[in-house]
């Protein structure tokens, strides 16, 4: 393993360039730089920002609050993406500007689906009696 690397493979730096890509990215979005009005009445959340290992591309893992008009939301993100690329390469200190490409966070869905599951009373029942 390189040195650079943490425990579940991905580099230290792209960690933390993702990580300096959704703080700006959530600071664009909060403080309603981008003038569209799909994007201000709606609050998005920034859940993650996946780097490519050339640090070239930059998947961004959003979700609208409550799940509201997700695809309204990811439309008007996606018209501005040239906007959101030169306003977070102003705040990320890299050597190429990222490209951004947006996704809808499914893993809220995938949580509230496994919750549901252990919580059907065919699963309970089974969990009740191992404890026998």
């Amino acid at each position: 393993m390189r040195r650079n690397e943490s425990p579940e493979g991905k580099s230290v730096r792209l960690l933390r360039v993702g990580e300096q890509v959704r703080h700006a990215l959530s600071d664009i979005l909060m403080r309603g730089d981008v003038h569209d009005e799909v994007l201000a009445s709606h609050l998005v959340s920034v859940t993650e920002v996946r780097m490519s290992p050339d640090l070239r591309h930059a998947t961004v893992f959003v979700k609208p609050l409550l799940g509201q008009d997700e695809a309204v939301v990811l439309k008007a993100l996606r018209t501005h993406t040239a906007f959101l690329q030169r306003s977070v390469a102003a705040r990320v200190n890299t050597k190429y500007a990222a490209k951004l490409k947006f996704l809808a966070d499914e893993s809220f869905d995938e949580g509230s689906h496994i919750d549901a599951l252990l919580r059907a009373p065919k699963v309970a029942q089974d969990l009740g009696n191992d404890e026998n």
